[in-house]
């Protein structure tokens, strides 16, 4: 089996009805593995979502398409 590098991503988001799934689809559509998921919701209804994942295409392409969701306010 071929060794893949992790990736940490931290997504900040507004938590509503269907960010999440719409977050994780567009990983799973990249071709993104989430090895590990930590996720909180803080004041003002902001989701924070901490994923270590692997990915076999280029990391910057899945950035950018999970940055271009609606809901979504900022990536690190």
């Amino acid at each position: 089996m071929n060794e893949q590098t992790q990736y940490q991503l931290v997504i900040k988001a507004y938590d509503k009805l269907g960010t999440l799934e719409r977050i994780l689809r567009v990983i799973r559509h990249r071709g993104g593995h989430i090895k590990s998921m930590q996720m909180q919701t803080v004041e003002n209804k902001i989701l924070i979502m901490t994923l270590i994942l692997t990915t076999e295409r280029a990391f910057s392409t899945l950035q950018n398409q999970v940055a271009k969701l609606e809901d979504v306010i900022v990536i690190e």
